[in-house]
């Protein structure tokens, strides 16, 4: 009789055991044109569309979105709200509003880390394997991009360390020094 081999962390399929980090990407481009089970939207409290990413999902996606945004009556910051995508590639959008930036002492990494902890939670309730975030606050919101990139990995590989649900989750961002910021921590 031949003994059984086994390797840590390998499955019956033969393939590693994932962990936090090698389900994490980090990607400079378009949110919109992911294809991914949901993106996440960095809102405005209204959820009616704005500027910069807010904007761009909402007129890629179409005016259905607009529609179904209307009934869910606004977002409070740090929390999260889901729509289907309409005429983006991924299925779904997950709205979350992120902090305005006031100079780190009105609680703003808490409310931050609760967008990302509250939009994983909300893939989760819904069984979304895969979802892509942008670099939420980063924009016109002001909060600083090293301390929000920080905050963004550390909240995402705590929950993924605790939920095996997730199968992927993209940063998509676009300029490149949120993207040489978000590099550095991967």
């Amino acid at each position: 009789m031949r003994p059984r081999i086994a390797f840590a962390g390998a499955h019956a399929t033969g393939r590693m055991k994932e962990t936090p980090e090698t389900k994490i990407e980090i990607l400079r481009g378009d949110i919109t044109k992911l294809t991914v089970n949901a993106i996440v939207n960095a809102a405005n409290t209204t959820l009616l569309g704005g500027g910069g990413v807010d904007g761009a999902i909402h007129r890629t996606a179409g005016p259905e979105l607009l529609a179904e945004c209307r009934i869910l009556g606004g977002c409070r910051p740090g929390e999260a709200k889901m729509t289907r995508g309409y005429r983006l590639p991924a299925g779904f959008v997950i709205h979350t509003v992120g902090p305005i930036w006031r100079g780190g002492k009105h609680n703003e990494a808490h409310v931050l880390a609760d967008c990302y902890r509250n939009s994983l939670k909300l893939a989760v309730e819904n069984e979304i394997k895969t979802i892509a975030f942008p670099a939420i606050s980063c924009g016109a919101y002001g909060y600083p991009i090293e301390d929000a990139a920080q905050i963004a990995f550390k909240t995402t590989r705590d929950f993924l360390a605790a939920n095996d649900e997730i199968q992927k989750v993209i940063f998509a961002v676009w300029g490149q020094d949120v993207y040489e910021a978000y590099q550095r921590l991967l």
